[in-house]
């Protein structure tokens, strides 16, 4: 098994994600080859919460252009992680 820390890369900062936070959803940047059982173990050993559903969705890298050169930025994965009731993880709080 993978560190906890290995798993989840960083949080995802955007105003789409802040309006999750109402329904108790936080989403994670997790690593390419995790799967829903390791980020949802990371997740609660991370921030000693429960975690009660893991949505996952693989992100395509957008073309990027520098000069007439064509390239991607790297693909990546994103998770949405819903809490059971009562539980928050205090690092979002404060935005």
């Amino acid at each position: 098994m993978k560190d906890a820390r290995d798993v989840i890369v960083r949080p995802l900062v955007t105003e789409k994600t802040m309006n999750l936070l109402a329904d108790n959803k936080y989403t994670f940047i997790v690593d390419k080859n995790a799967n829903k059982t390791e980020i949802r173990k990371a997740v609660e050993e991370l921030f000693k919460v429960k975690v009660d559903k893991v949505y996952t969705m693989n992100i395509k890298g957008k073309k990027k252009r520098t000069g007439r050169f064509v390239g991607r930025k790297p693909n990546r994965k994103k998770a949405i992680v819903s809490l059971k009731a009562g539980h928050k993880i205090p690092l979002f709080e404060g935005m």
